[in-house]
């Protein structure tokens, strides 16, 4: 057996997160705290304890943080832990003997039936002692020695002597200080702690080109610059613009994708590449590479940043067609398949080939990816990853963020479960979720589990409740109602969360029956709206969930979710909390009917007493509740679908509970 594979004196085993066994770091961002376990156990029946060292990226390891065992006899230990600052760390489990803890037990067992008493106090003496010379500061040591003299101290009594030996304050400095005996320590996990945006932010999506002017119907980034301000008011942190290149004219699809294109239909921006340039240069229509500028410091100026689409992908007249025809597949007669994903059809597009050139299509992506990052571009929105070779993402994610860690790289992978994980564990800092298609309870309470969960260490979700490609049918028949709660839940279940524009005004109409298409998509089209119009326009809303999740810090993490009974399989409970701040929501998933509810809830997870009494403010309508372990609601889609509670501060009274 090699040295590796040994086991410690004290065994230390499968400690977590370990993302891929350890190959790929376990993400967090900085200031958020997360749990580290481990199984740990040593022969016989002496004490064990164990510990978490966090080691920062300057290799200065950290006070190391006790744990604890998660249910007696388990063998199952963790620790919470929070890094500072942006970095790759490591940390590593260290586990002990614990020989005062041993001793307590037996002297707890033989003192008091008069077993080896003299003895047994001796051997205190001598432990404490021991323990006394690892303690620092002198007044500590001090009452350690003093509790070994009493120890050893037979003019006493025996109560006396043991009395003296399990003060509290003996304890704490004890706790601080502990005498460690065969100390082991796990091999080091690596942890890459990233920027909050990485995890925490609201993104809004919308097509610049939609915002020109009576007199030119094509949008500008100048024009489109006018829109920033009414984004910024609705407190999103993130502008995702779609691809802004030139577009190409080869099969140019036309309204509702059509496959007839006229002179005056604008076409797909996916369908990157003409004459006029590719990935790197800027739609003419558009503006300049000056007016993007333009463009990315109002939005800065706005407190906003700019994401940009990042599609791999190009229009038969994209330049790279003709200087690099060894990055498409070419079929016997020549020609080059366009993409498909049946039953979808992309006559405007040509998929990448990427095993004859991958060195040169890193490079040539890095080129481009860096291009946009000297204008002021840090967020890349990556279309369809899961459709390129995972190493090519790995390499290029890897080489971006060893020089500019602060750039982000979201994945639209709407895909299967094992490539959505894997894209996360490569690199990518977040990622689309099937958030869109879960809107029962369980499917809800089921997903949301499985995302905070071990999942959490690596694939971070962003929750759009919309997208230019997903009209879902739970938003097409639902009205206003379905547009308000699925705002709320993905406000409050997720950290990051976004809408494609139009969200607020309730867009709903499919493209036909049982498709998920708009109709009028814009992708194909121009698609100007008035802003101002008073029916179903839900931005007050909107603009109240980015303003409560920036006052709340419970909202701005996912690993701290818990899900609460209610006894109406319509209406849904969680609750997320964060040192003192603890927010409490409970939704109607009934677009159409009232529901009514008693919501149980797990005081445990609040951190107070199971029969605590506590007040409750909902943030959405200002009204206030007191509230207990059981509580009854009722929610009208007319009215208020949730409440949005945030528990206050003061300390609990004990007592019952009032209805809400």
């Amino acid at each position: 057996m090699s040295a590796s594979e040994t086991i410690g004196r004290i065994p230390v085993r499968d400690v977590r997160p370990a993302v891929d066994g350890g190959r790929s770091p376990a993400k967090a961002v900085e200031g958020e705290t997360f749990r580290v376990t481990a199984t740990v156990f040593r022969e016989g029946h002496d004490a064990v304890a164990a510990n978490v060292v966090l080691t920062d990226p300057e290799g200065r390891p950290g006070p190391w943080t006790p744990m604890r065992e998660l249910a007696p006899g388990t063998d199952r230990w963790g620790a919470d832990v929070t890094p500072g600052s942006v970095g790759h760390w490591t940390f590593h489990v260290e586990a002990w003997g614990d020989p005062i803890a041993t001793w307590r037990r037996h002297a707890g067992i033989k003192i008091p039936v008069g077993l080896d008493v003299g003895l047994v106090l001796e051997e205190g003496g001598d432990l404490y002692e021991r323990a006394a010379a690892g303690v620092p500061e002198a007044a500590g040591q001090a009452l350690v020695l003093a509790a070994a003299d009493a120890l050893r101290d037979d003019s006493l009594s025996v109560s006396a002597r043991l009395g003296a030996a399990l003060t509290p304050e003996v304890d704490a400095v004890l706790a601080a200080h502990p005498l460690r005996e065969f100390v082991t320590a796990s091999a080091p996990l690596p942890l890459l702690v990233e920027r909050e945006r990485a995890l925490y932010g609201s993104w809004y999506e919308f097509f610049p080109r939609s915002e020109g002017t009576p007199e030119r119907p094509h949008g500008t980034f100048r024009t489109a610059a006018r829109r920033l301000p009414a984004i910024a008011a609705m407190g999103f942190d993130v502008v995702y613009l779609p691809p802004i290149h030139p577009i190409g004219t080869t099969f140019r699809k036309g309204p509702n994708n059509t496959l007839a294109a006229g002179p005056d239909d604008v076409g797909v921006p996916w369908a990157i590449g003409s004459p006029e340039g590719g990935h790197d240069a800027v739609h003419p229509d558009l503006g300049t590479i000056e007016d993007f500028d333009h463009f990315v410091q109002q939005a800065a100026a706005h407190g906003l940043e700019i994401a940009l689409d990042f599609a791999l992908q190009c229009s038969p007249d994209h330049p790279w067609v003709q200087k690099h025809p060894e990055w498409f597949h070419h079929r016997p007669d020549g020609t080059i398949a366009y993409a498909e994903n049946p039953p979808k059809k992309y006559q405007d597009i040509y998929p990448i080939a990427f095993d004859a050139d991958l060195d040169g299509l890193i490079a040539e992506t890095l080129r481009v990816l860096r291009h946009w990052m000297d204008h002021g571009v840090r967020i890349f929105r990556v279309d369809n990853p899961h459709t390129k070779p995972v190493v090519f993402w790995q390499q290029v994610i890897a080489d971006i963020n060893a020089t500019d860690p602060d750039v982000i790289f979201l994945a639209e992978a709407f895909t299967r479960p094992a490539m959505m994980h894997t894209l996360g564990q490569i690199g990518f800092q977040q990622s689309y979720t099937y958030f869109t298609w879960r809107n029962t309870k369980q499917e809800l309470t089921e997903y949301l589990t499985e995302l905070s969960g071990e999942a959490a260490a690596y694939m971070r979700p962003n929750f759009f409740a919309n997208t230019p490609d997903i009209l879902h049918a739970y938003l097409q028949h639902g009205g206003r109602p379905a547009f308000e709660v699925r705002a709320v839940l993905a406000a409050t279940l997720s950290p990051t969360w976004g809408i494609y524009s139009g969200y607020e005004l309730c867009e709903n109409t499919p493209l036909r029956q049982g498709s998920e298409e708009y109709l009028n998509s814009e992708k194909y089209q121009l698609r100007p709206r008035d802003w101002e119009t008073e029916k179903d326009n839900i931005t007050p809303l909107i603009a109240q969930l980015n303003e409560i999740r920036r006052r709340h810090p419970a909202l701005h993490r996912l690993r701290n979710i818990r899900f609460h009974t209610t006894d109406n399989d319509a209406v849904i409970a969680y609750s997320k909390r964060t040192g003192s701040d603890t927010v409490v929501v409970v939704a109607n998933l009934d677009p159409h009917h009232t529901q009514e509810a008693t919501v149980s809830l797990d005081m445990q997870q609040l951190g107070l007493d199971g029969n605590a009494s506590m007040s409750v403010h909902d943030e959405l309508t200002g009204e206030t509740y007191q509230w207990g372990r059981s509580n009854y609601v009722r929610l009208d889609p007319g009215r208020a679908l949730a409440h949005v509670l945030h528990v206050q501060p003061s300390a609990p009274q004990s007592g019952g509970s009032s209805a809400s």
